[in-house]
């Protein structure tokens, strides 16, 4: 009795699963594509099935319509099958599910897989309100827009957790649709980079071309790399304009970021070599829309981190103001070091701003506000006091406040010439008898040395000399004859070994010497240049000679 029992149990248990899987009880596929579900106009695409149980045959549908190819597995008994479409147009866009068929029954359907073409619209445009700069934990809005009126637009979010949104368009009263996403809070550990599509109601699937990709940028603390411009800072309309940034760290990438735009340029690395990495950013023909300040940064391919920003970097547009102003420098172009100069820029437009521009100068440009003086405009660059650095070619021109980096054309140029100091004349004849005296000082020690190794009479023969050639020259340098009394008591006769100019007439008392004032005075004067205007005698000279070296003896023999 047991065993009847047991066997109806396992045959109704064995009917109600029949029954439960013909229900369509079988675990449910799941259905994707390759390369992915947004696919570009004309490209191929296939779609995968793949069954946790194996099956004999899978369907595709669209739409809720079974589609007529592909219907039958490779393999009598295989988990998977791929469908393939060649060449994507309109007509293959859309929803998608598959199912499939074992030897119990028929599966649940798979998740619905849209299916979108690319590429039957132009593309909009993607930006960042207010900058694609961010710092981490902050917010933003990107703004997808287009010139046709878009229905609907739908942003994706680029890498592996890839998602999308879709919005309604706003209508502007330009005639452009627009729609604005709020993204974030935002942090370097994830990839943020950005693409829109535009679409219609009636076709959802069919979208635009998508836009330029755009990535938030979430500046890091590594190491910041270099800003350089290839021309100067200050270009020319028409000049072509490409930026480098390069840093002794081994980045991947480098992002370039001007001030104020929505968006980013960014470059591959090029040319890396002896552990510098550096990248190029032609910005092509320059224009007004050139002209701001620029900053760059350093990525890695695999990494969401960038650097610190670079130091920034001023894009200055000469020749978008018509005026030219003038340069004049006051007192003059020829400045001595150490004194003062002014650089005058004039302007016959109305302007309130001036730039002063030096050649080949390593720093920014110096800016000035206009003072309006005689219906112009001008600007006083006073430089106080002057250096040998303040010489070069200089050249200036005016702008508006608004628009600081638009400038007008420049100047004409103006050299400025810096010579040495203009010293004192005291001051040079001071330092003159200085080093005459300095040069002195080796021929008095070498007489001293002399005299200290002669004997005394020979000192004393020198001395006497000496005294008797200062008194004369003193007193005959101002063109006067003096009498013997001025001479003193001075009677001694000459030692031997007196030198031979040492022998001359004594005066004797109460007898004049009558000598040509112009002969001794240009004899002893050419060599001593000493004015005096009295004749009398030092008290000393009737003394005698002392036994050291005096001055009279350094002057007679000098």
């Amino acid at each position: 009795m047991m065993s009847i029992l047991s066997a109806l149990l396992c045959l109704g248990l064995s009917l109600g699963q029949r029954i439960h899987v013909q229900a369509g009880t079988l675990p449910k596929p799941t259905l994707w594509a390759e390369p992915g579900p947004v696919i570009p106009y004309g490209s191929p695409v296939t779609l995968w099935c793949e069954a946790t149980l194996e099956a004999q045959k899978f369907d595709l549908y669209k739409e809720g319509k079974r589609v007529l190819w592909n219907t039958q597995t490779e393999r009598k008994f295989t988990t998977k099958t791929k469908f393939s479409i060649t060449n994507i147009t309109e007509h293959d866009a859309g929803r998608y599910s598959c199912y499939y068929n074992s030897s119990t029954g028929r599966s649940d359907p798979s998740d619905s897989l849209e299916l979108r073409a690319t590429g039957s619209f132009s593309k909009p445009s993607l930006s960042a309100l207010p900058s694609p700069v961010m710092t981490s934990g902050g917010n933003l809005t990107l703004q997808c827009g287009s010139r046709e009126v878009f229905d609907r637009f739908i942003l994706t979010k680029e890498g592996k957790d890839r998602v999308s949104w879709t919005l309604d368009s706003q209508p502007q009263p330009s005639g452009q649709s627009q729609a604005l996403f709020p993204v974030g809070p935002v942090s370097p550990i994830h990839w943020w980079r950005f693409r829109c599509h535009g679409c219609f109601r009636n076709s959802p699937q069919v979208w635009s071309y998508p836009s330029d990709a755009l990535e938030l940028l979430i500046p890091g603390e590594s190491g910041k790399p270099s800003l350089l411009s290839q021309q100067a800072p200050i270009v020319a309309s028409g000049q072509r304009l490409t930026l480098q940034c390069r840093s002794d760290v081994g980045y991947d990438r480098f992002a370039l970021h001007k001030e104020g735009e929505p968006d980013l340029s960014h470059s591959l690395v090029l040319q890396p070599q002896a552990g510098l990495s550096q990248a190029y950013f032609p910005l092509g023909t320059v224009s007004s829309s050139h002209g701001g300040r620029y900053r760059c940064y350093g990525g890695y391919n695999l990494s969401s981190e960038w650097s610190a920003p670079s130091d920034p970097l001023d894009i200055l547009v000469a020749g978008h103001l018509p005026d030219r102003p003038s340069l004049s420098a006051q007192p003059g172009p020829g400045v001595a070091s150490g004194e003062n100069v002014t650089l005058l820029c004039q302007s016959q437009s109305q302007r309130d701003t001036f730039l002063l521009s030096k050649e080949e100068a390593a720093g920014p440009s110096l800016r000035l506000r206009s003072e309006d003086r005689a219906q112009q405009s001008q600007a006083e660059f006073s430089m106080s006091p002057v250096t040998s650095a303040h010489g070069g070619t200089y050249r200036c021109y005016s702008s508006h406040s608004t628009s600081p980096y638009l400038l007008s054309f420049p100047s004409e140029s103006l050299e400025l010439l810096v010579s040495g100091p203009k010293w004192n004349l005291n001051i040079l004849i001071g330092i003159s008898v200085t080093l005459v005296l300095l040069l002195s000082l080796p021929l008095v020690l070498l007489l001293r040395h002399q005299c200290q190794s002669k004997g005394r009479t020979s000192v004393e023969a020198q001395l006497w000399t000496a005294k008797k050639r200062l008194f004369l020259v003193v007193h005959l340098g101002a063109g006067r004859a003096c009498s013997a009394e001025n001479l003193g008591t001075y009677q001694e006769t000459p030692p031997r070994s007196a030198p031979a100019d040492a022998v001359m007439k004594d005066p004797q008392p109460g007898e004049s010497v009558e000598l040509d004032p112009q002969a001794v005075t240009y004899a002893q004067l050419n060599h001593l240049t000493l004015r005096q205007k009295t004749c009398a005698p030092p008290s000393s000279l009737s003394e005698e000679p002392p036994d050291e070296p005096s001055v009279y003896a350094i002057l007679s023999v000098y």
